[in-house]
């Protein structure tokens, strides 16, 4: 079934004057304070491009002309291609997008048993994740700790890639990372000059706050230009930790971070997709940890969104739950993000399936209660569509007063296009709910993820390309570990 095209935006935080002056207060750090990149590549080649470097402080500062220019080349529309044309996601500065959950270290598996993630995990939360219908885009949902952790990016993108048709939200590891992968998508699609005109994945590079590039994520973004990879440029702010407690300051740090890197993809390559992103939480000031489920969270993602097409670029914004276990707290959390996400025109609703305890655990169960949420979300998001057909007059007149529209042709032609059917959601009343056993949600979702974990095997790669890339992936883990060891010597 092809991706819908869903776009919202109703919902608006900050007004025009707002984002006006987050725009001069963005300028003016750009300008007077600079970001620091620290890699001197980068450096040279903003430098040539008319910024005001500093290599003894790898400090940049960016004058409003040069950031202009260079945003100028930053596409608004793109696709995000998937192995099949179904998957493929037609990306603007309207239409809204699922992405899937990200990096968690542990998992709370159908046994009930929380434990470290493996690589058998990764494999079988992307299928579950795979058969559900509004999750749009991949992420590795887990870093298995059953294998080394340096190059496991390697290793994660064959597992993912053998087990979803949808585009895959990848990360890196520097520069050779992102050519072992570009290598391995050569040998899906046939070609390098295929994975630059239809790349199936794509890099996020997160950023530092306050004000930090890192050189490893600086390679990133240089080098997926070289490859026309789409970027999400990222910043990971904590308000009162890393930025300013104001969400207003906090707004302003981050648009001069991911804008100085968004600049660098331009000058690297003009015309490189790059999104506007963050996963920014708030700093809970009562237990001093990471917070997502918080409402301020919600409130950021969402102004964040037009602050991004402010700018017309693409945003994804959303992140992980606070919740330990798939409860009402898990429940509304996740309610008021995707939906706060999707009323406020977020593109692309990341973290939005199975990420629960502040990003560090993957749920199987939450991973299908999520896609409830999001389909309940994404309904509220469309709104009322108001023509002669819907509202209805002439089949008021025939029914009349009194009457009974259950029976009538228009309910039976319209019923399906303007309800929402649930997948584990009870409605059923207190007697008929127990003769069906009296399962509550968690015990619901946990039956339906064992069902699609017995049922949904697909094949989105012949045995030999799997077994290639798998073998490329081995490589270059090895070459990444050796390469490590050698360093430390």
């Amino acid at each position: 079934m092809p991706i819908d095209y869903l776009k919202s935006g109703k919902y608006k935080v900050l007004s025009d004057s707002d984002l006006h002056e987050i725009h001069y207060a963005t300028l003016e750090v750009l300008d007077e304070i600079g970001v620091r990149v620290e890699y001197k590549p980068a450096l040279e080649l903003m430098r040539d491009h008319g910024c005001r470097v500093d290599f003894d402080k790898r400090i940049v500062q960016i004058p409003e002309y040069v950031l202009k220019n260079a945003l100028s080349t930053a596409p608004s529309r793109f696709t995000l291609y998937g192995k099949k044309p179904e998957f493929d996601v037609k990306v603007d500065i309207q239409a809204i997008y699922t992405i899937g959950g990200s990096s968690a270290l542990s998992v709370l598996d159908l046994d009930g048993n929380r434990r470290p993630a493996t690589k058998q995990d990764l494999s079988d939360l992307t299928r579950l994740q795979d058969a559900l219908e509004n999750l749009h885009i991949m992420h590795a949902i887990v870093i298995p700790q059953d294998i080394e952790q340096e190059g496991f990016d390697r290793i994660l993108f064959s597992i993912v890639m053998k087990n979803t048709g949808r585009n895959y939200y990848s990360q890196g590891m520097g520069a050779p990372s992102i050519r072992d992968q570009v290598d391995m998508a050569s040998v899906i699609l046939g070609s390098t000059e295929e994975v630059k005109r239809k790349p199936i994945f794509t890099i996020v590079v997160c950023l530092t706050s306050p004000l930090v590039q890192a050189g490893i994520r600086v390679e990133e973004i240089m080098e997926s230009a070289k490859y026309n990879i789409p970027l999400y440029v990222e910043a990971d702010a904590q308000p009162g930790a890393t930025t300013p407690i104001t969400l207003a300051g906090t707004l302003v740090e981050q648009s001069a971070n991911i804008l100085c890197g968004i600049a660098l993809a331009q000058m690297a390559n003009p015309g490189t997709p790059c999104i506007y992103a963050i996963a920014s939480g708030i700093l809970d000031m009562a237990t001093m940890n990471y917070s997502g489920g918080a409402p301020e969270t919600t409130l950021l993602h969402s102004a964040t969104a037009q602050v991004a097409h402010y700018y017309n670029l693409p945003f994804q914004g959303g992140t992980g739950i606070d919740a330990t276990i798939s409860d009402a707290q898990a429940g509304y959390e996740r309610a008021l993000q995707v939906l706060g996400c999707a009323l406020s025109g977020v593109n692309f609703i990341h973290l939005s399936v199975g990420m629960m305890e502040q990003m560090l655990m993957a749920s199987y169960e939450q991973c299908v209660i999520d896609n409830e949420i999001l389909g309940a979300a994404l309904h509220i998001a469309k709104g009322i569509e108001v023509n002669r057909e819907t509202l209805a007059v002439d089949v008021i007149k025939e029914v009349g007063p009194g009457g009974n529209f259950l029976a009538h042709d228009h309910t039976l032609k319209n019923f399906r296009k303007v309800n929402w059917f649930p997948m584990i959601t009870n409605r059923k009343k207190w007697d008929d709910w127990m003769i069906d056993g009296g399962k509550d949600m968690r015990q619901r979702a946990n039956e339906k993820a064992k069902e699609v974990l017995t049922k949904h095997h697909p094949q989105y790669l012949s045995d030999d390309v799997a077994q290639e890339i798998d073998k490329m992936a081995e490589s270059a883990q090895r070459t990444a570990i050796e390469n490590a060891r050698s360093v430390l010597l």
